[in-house]
């Protein structure tokens, strides 16, 4: 039997499925980024997966986002489009001792500019603890970010899931 692996994207993707074997069905999950991104406000972190504390977040990625923080580093894969993250290493990180997860920096971050990067499909940008980040798209992108459940992590699983 032949297969073909294709990339997805935003504008391209097929809907997959899973085929059980011997075993429940409701012990599995099911989603796929690009369908739930199209369906997605821009900036809005989606849980597309989960392990203890542990997520990946589905973003739509279009405009610019709020600056954000975080305790502990996160990693963003573009998954489509390409995505610009800015940079600023805090003077004074903002204690998150009550909230996991990533939230947002009230106003302008103050600190030194660590850079700009920018980022397409497939490429990786590690978000370093105790560093505030932007994103910035021109046109529809998709990120997955890999974090720990936060206050702003959506978890809409009966949705998203097929089981």
């Amino acid at each position: 039997m032949d297969y073909t692996t294709v990339f997805g994207s935003l504008d391209n993707y097929q809907k997959g499925s899973i085929e059980i074997v011997d075993d429940n069905p409701k012990n599995y999950v099911f989603s796929n980024i690009f369908e739930v991104a199209s369906g997605a406000k821009p900036w809005e972190k989606i849980a597309v997966g989960k392990n203890m504390e542990y997520v990946l977040e589905t973003i739509r990625a279009e405009g610019v986002s709020e600056w954000r923080t975080c305790d502990h580093d996160e990693y963003a894969l573009i998954m489509d489009g390409t995505v610009v993250t800015d940079l600023v290493k805090l003077d004074t990180p903002i204690a998150l001792t009550d909230h996991p997860g990533s939230v947002a920096v009230p106003g302008e971050p103050v600190g030194p500019k660590m850079g700009r990067i920018t980022a397409g499909k497939g490429h990786m940008v590690l978000l370093p603890k105790g560093s505030a980040y932007r994103f910035s798209a021109d046109a529809p992108s998709v990120i997955v970010l890999q974090t720990i459940l936060g206050d702003d992590t959506i978890q809409r699983w009966a949705e998203i899931c097929l089981s």
